[in-house]
């Protein structure tokens, strides 16, 4: 290997090939070789920690007061000494415990009107305010202000030495341009991320526009649609660089770098698939959404993980922001075990048994988590894997979407994040507990030092005795 011989690859290396760039894993050969060779006395390579943020819009129904007395989302027990119900949301992630923190009973009082004419617009602001806990203007004009966002604040510490600060990713419509309703600018539910207050970062839909991003995968269009109409895989076009790189390394590098190289090939054909299938003539259940955009929410899904996966094991990137849904979507999700539109069945009436129908949508959106916290646990990260190293912020901008108030929202923390919160543990803030005090004390952990956030009063205490 090349560090017998004391010399070692670049950390940022690359595969390079006509119109094509992909970027490698950390390799063993790119460690100093002094670590190797004076021997088991150094430090083990520790992995950068990554950043996760995402949102799923119209609260839960663990959040309505019945909902919230049955622990249809935060358990009763706090600490360590939590179980979940039966009918908890939260129990398809019964299995990672060891990586999850419940943060329960905070507010996004931001969220909430603050004058008359802003009543009633709260799906149009919502997403705006989840990870700025800032208030928008209200407005339909290019006058947009709210705040800089918790995503972007940390890429501006972590993400500077990657080629991509950050990525937004999104799984549903957001291309609205202009005024939505209540005199609310789209901008305001198109995005979670924003640069300052005045600039909305846009969200990526399509798979392959974010595959294509992440491995240079043409220099243009024409470029693009030249190699997809060969029906050729990007690797085919680094397949020289790709034989020479390998010769210079050991064998667990080499195994290293054909799992990767596999994973991206993976992950390209299953985006052909998508792209065949509705190209193909069929009926499609999303008409609107362009060529690789699934029609299956869960393979949409599935395909974002795996590219937020590819880019934190290649550090093309340390910081994704990924809204699931959008306000006031009415899309169904039959395996959820409902029928009924997401929105409708937000508005629940307060009847229980619309409310346990609004909790299956939940329980099934929380069911996505596991494949991504698998792919992350499964990918080595230097010493560790990425869950070790990832912080996962997965939380709603609203509570009871019933009576769109924002009280009792739910939030939940996931991965290792290299140490810098507890796991397997439920902390249950005081009444009237903002939530952006949470996102002050994980951006304090990130080294933002920032005497407030949003609406903050002080930071939240990120850890647990019992």
């Amino acid at each position: 290997m090349q560090f017998l011989t004391q010399k070692t690859l670049e950390r940022r290396t690359f595969l390079q090939g006509l119109s094509a760039t992909i970027a490698l894993p950390y390799l063993d050969a790119m460690s100093p070789a002094g670590r190797f060779l004076a021997g088991a006395g150094n430090a083990p390579a520790t992995g950068h920690t990554r950043l996760v943020c995402i949102e799923s819009v119209h609260g839960a129904a663990g959040s309505n007061t019945w909902g919230a007395s049955k622990f249809l989302w935060a358990p009763e027990g706090v600490g360590r000494k939590f179980e979940f119900v039966q009918d908890s949301a939260l129990t398809p992630l019964q299995n990672w415990r060891d990586y999850l923190t419940i943060v329960s009973n905070t507010d996004t009082q931001m969220a909430e009107p603050f004058d008359a004419p802003e009543i009633g617009g709260d799906h149009f602001r919502s997403s705006a305010v989840f990870l700025t806990q800032a208030h928008p203007k209200q407005t339909q004009g290019s006058d947009l202000y709210v705040g800089t966002s918790f995503d972007q604040l940390v890429a501006r510490k972590i993400g500077q030495e990657t080629p991509l600060p950050s990525m937004q990713l999104c799984i549903e419509n957001l291309d609205q341009a202009g005024g939505c309703y209540y005199n609310y600018a789209c901008a305001y539910t198109d995005t979670i991320s924003w640069a300052s207050p005045t600039e909305p970062l846009p969200m990526i839909r399509n798979p392959r526009a974010a595959f294509d991003l992440l491995f240079g995968a043409g220099a243009n269009n024409a470029d693009r649609a030249a190699r997809r109409k060969d029906n050729g895989s990007i690797l085919d076009w680094v397949v020289g660089e790709m034989s020479t790189l390998k010769r210079q390394l050991g064998p667990a590098d080499r195994r290293r770098v054909d799992q990767y190289l596999e994973n991206v090939r993976e992950l390209e054909r299953r985006i052909q698939m998508v792209e065949a299938k509705n190209t193909s003539g069929d009926e499609r259940l999303l008409p609107e959404a362009p060529t690789g955009v699934p029609d299956s929410f869960e393979e949409h899904m599935k395909l974002m993980f795996d590219i937020q996966v590819l880019a934190f094991q290649s550090d093309m990137t340390r910081v994704f922001s990924f809204k699931t849904g959008r306000d006031a979507s009415s899309r169904t999700f039959p395996e959820s075990g409902t029928n009924k539109g997401f929105h409708p069945a937000s508005h629940h009436g307060g009847r229980e048994a619309a409310i346990m129908e609004f909790n299956l949508i939940n329980k099934y959106h929380v069911g996505m988590l596991p494949y991504f916290l698998d792919r992350l646990k499964a990918t080595q990260d230097g010493d560790s894997n990425l869950l070790d190293n990832t912080l996962i912020v997965y939380g709603s901008p609203m509570a009871d979407g019933n009576v769109h108030n924002h009280r009792r929202c739910p939030l939940i923390l996931m991965g290792g994040a290299n140490g810098m919160i507890p796991t397997n543990t439920h902390l249950k803030a005081p009444d009237g507990t903002p939530m952006a005090d949470v996102f002050l004390s994980l951006l304090h952990k990130f080294g933002v030092e920032m005497p407030s956030f949003g609406d903050s009063v002080a930071p939240f205490a990120l850890y647990t005795n019992a």
